[in-house]
């Protein structure tokens, strides 16, 4: 399979679920297919019902594997950015910490979330958050501009996680810190799974080995690489031969 390929079969699933051709799939990184279930599989990554009532209800696809807002201690007057925004949901939490004197950008790289995220944020009136049509491994975003970064489940979709994680330190100021939201794996996955177009835009193909995600953090250059949450992930109709391979862990690290 050529990265080229992986990433054109992702940006197709991911467009679906924006323009809502597709609502439904089988990893919680995707959404759910009713408006009930978005919000279980939000509740179920670790979104509060307040904090879910105080978003747009339009920013809540029920993408994700985790809640990095909640770890991420944002604070008043930062910049903060998001790698894969999609539905928003993040976006607008970390609005609310940073403040007007403060501002949040959203990178995602398929155009159908972008043009809903900024549909978005005019119905709220939302005046601190921008969002960029991009990809992680090529962030349009400055030098040393960025105080915090965080992202849900998505740099497990990219092919280069080495790429997207220098991209990261190269856009974090120094002292930046991020919190990251993701699914690896401990113990070999089938092969089959590993070739899957399907598999991929589930966030599960893409997924790599615990300890070889840790040392891509670190060779990017990062320090106090910590794991701060872990829990086994599983789904109804998972794959039994992928029960207690796949963990879904949120990430610390300092630049």
């Amino acid at each position: 399979m050529k990265d080229k390929e992986i990433k054109k079969a992702v940006k197709e699933r991911y467009s679906k679920i924006a323009t809502k051709e597709e609502s439904s799939c089988e990893c919680s990184c995707c959404g759910g297919d009713s408006a009930g279930s978005v919000i279980q599989q939000a509740k179920a990554a670790g979104y509060t019902k307040a904090e879910l009532g105080s978003i747009p209800e339009e920013a809540v696809f029920g993408l994700g594997c985790g809640n990095p807002t909640a770890l991420a201690e944002i604070e008043e007057g930062e910049t903060v950015l998001d790698l894969g925004s999609g539905g928003r949901i993040d976006v607008f939490l970390a609005a609310q910490k940073v403040g007007d004197s403060g501002k949040v950008i959203g990178v995602d790289m398929t155009p159908g979330m972008i043009e809903r995220a900024v549909e978005t944020a005019e119905k709220g009136s939302y005046t601190n958050v921008e969002f960029r049509l991009g990809e992680i491994e090529d962030l349009l975003v400055e030098n040393d501009s960025v105080d915090v970064i965080i992202s849900n489940c998505v740099i497990n979709l990219t092919p280069n996680k080495a790429a997207a994680y220098s991209e990261v330190f190269r856009v974090l100021k120094p002292g930046g810190r991020i919190l990251v939201s993701d699914l690896v794996t401990e113990g070999k996955i089938p092969e089959e799974i590993r070739k899957s177009f399907q598999a991929w835009s589930d966030c599960i193909a893409g997924a790599m080995e615990k300890q070889d995600y840790l040392d891509t953090i670190k060779n990017a250059g990062f320090r106090e690489v910590e794991v701060v949450e872990e829990h086994f992930f599983t789904e109804p109709n998972m794959d039994e031969r992928l029960v207690t391979k796949i963990i879904s862990v949120q990430v610390k690290a300092v630049k």
